[in-house]
């Protein structure tokens, strides 16, 4: 781990914390970069949902990092021992970095199921053990670039105590420690990284013992987890990131669990993050949702992925937005419930809006199709709905961080958030 390829080079860093610059050295040859603040590419079983490879590479500026997950995977291990090339070309997937995390962020799962010796993931055939050797033995198999080690994560509700968080960060150094052990013994895992979990509830001190001790370990990285939406508000987890970012050294990145709705994306990356899992995309598309919100700080309002940074909704839609902003506010930490951020395309009032999803937006669902069009889909369940609605919802997302970037490039944040913020983050639109 000493000779780590991955170098992070920042660039900016602004009012002492949110970050700016590029993950260069990824993959085993080195060749790949990262740009932060940024996020990684979801999948299922190394898919994105609803998309192809071939549809997904019709999209632009997608992160160069695939995040795959243990709970996906583990239960297909003898076939990937058997085949014995690794999980990127049994997936056929196309030249990416991947990135192997133990949970799928986009599935709760069940609590109670960790031990000093196991942790537990949950397959379709459902729950599976794993030991540090197992978990290993996986990682050897799937053959990733980076991975997350083996960690305690079950301390993220509130009636934790204080005890049973103590525990967990106990629990969590001491499966890095096993796991960096039989790293540095396999010749399989020659130039892969690692990256040490950071733990500790909603307990301060706790926060920055996990995080001084895991600074201590060879690690590439750091996962900040048990701070993901539906377990505690904005405040108290920008004062635990503080607290630990704090404790980690500057030259190493810090990856974010569970976080991805554009406000509480901005608040973290101001307390100092660079990397996200990109589910809130899916978890808009599940929903029959678009995102439709407002981050366009240049001048250009065509570029692609863009929406226009001033347009005033139909007077017939805005009370029923204003409910629905209410709603997502009362849900704010509830992955399940619509938010601010996105139109429910099922709704009644869609049937005859002949208007792209966002206006100025670049994607092909924009281009080529209507509001009505994927009302129709949507209500008569067609599959097609959840392609042409992730392909936008994913060209949203990742223009937002790209604007992210622009933004700390140019002394914009301020401007990036009231377009993010305003009216509730809710996209508004001209009258026509």
């Amino acid at each position: 781990m000493a000779g780590s390829r991955m170098q992070l080079e920042l660039s900016r860093v602004v009012q002492g914390r949110s970050r700016l610059g590029v993950l260069k050295g990824l993959g085993r040859t080195g060749q790949h970069s990262l740009e932060i603040p940024g996020c990684l590419l979801y999948t299922h079983f190394g898919t994105v949902p609803h998309l192809t490879q071939d549809t997904l590479h019709t999209l632009i500026s997608l992160p160069s990092v695939t995040q795959i997950t243990l709970s996906h995977i583990a239960e297909h291990q003898e076939v990937l021992e058997e085949f014995k090339d690794g999980f990127r070309k049994f997936a056929g997937l196309h030249d990416t970095v991947l990135y192997c995390s133990l949970h799928d962020p986009a599935t709760p799962s069940p609590t109670g199921y960790t031990t000093n010796k196991t942790v537990s993931v949950w397959g379709s055939g459902g729950r599976i053990e794993l030991t540090v050797a197992k978990f290993m033995a996986l990682q050897k198999t799937i053959q990733p670039d980076w991975y997350q080690s083996m960690y305690d994560g079950e301390t993220w509700q509130n009636s934790a105590s204080r005890k049973r968080v103590r525990k967990s960060v106990d629990r969590t150094l001491a499966h890095l420690d096993e796991c960096l052990l039989v790293h540095q013994k396999s010749k399989e895992l020659e130039g892969v990284e690692v990256f040490g979990v950071v733990e500790g509830g909603d307990i301060l001190e706790e926060r920055v013992r996990s995080a001084r001790e895991t600074a201590k370990r060879p690690v590439a990285g750091f996962c900040l987890d048990g701070l993901q939406t539906g377990s505690m508000d904005q405040t108290l987890r920008t004062q635990l990131i503080t607290a630990m970012v704090k404790e980690l050294p500057e030259d190493k990145p810090r990856l974010l669990h569970g976080v991805g709705r554009p406000d509480e994306v901005l608040a973290c990356v101001e307390a100092g993050v660079d990397l996200f899992e990109s589910i809130f995309p899916f978890l808009a598309t599940e929903r029959g949702c678009a995102l439709s919100f407002g981050f366009d700080i240049s001048t250009d309002p065509e570029r692609a992925g863009r929406a226009p940074p001033a347009v005033l909704e139909l007077n017939e839609e805005k009370e029923t937005a204003g409910e629905s902003q209410q709603n997502g506010d009362l849900n704010r930490h509830d992955q399940t419930q619509m938010t601010p951020f996105e139109m429910n395309l099922k709704e009644k009032r869609y049937q005859d809006d002949f208007r792209p999803l966002v206006e100025g937006c670049g994607c092909y669902c924009c281009k080529n199709h209507q509001r009505a069009y994927l009302h129709h889909l949507l209500v008569t369940n067609e599959l097609l709905a959840g392609v042409l609605l992730m392909i936008h919802n994913t060209a949203h997302y990742h223009g937002f961080f790209g604007a992210l970037r622009e933004a700390l490039a140019t002394d914009k944040l301020d401007v990036l958030k009231k377009r993010v913020l305003g009216d509730g983050g809710l996209q508004t639109e001209r009258k026509e």
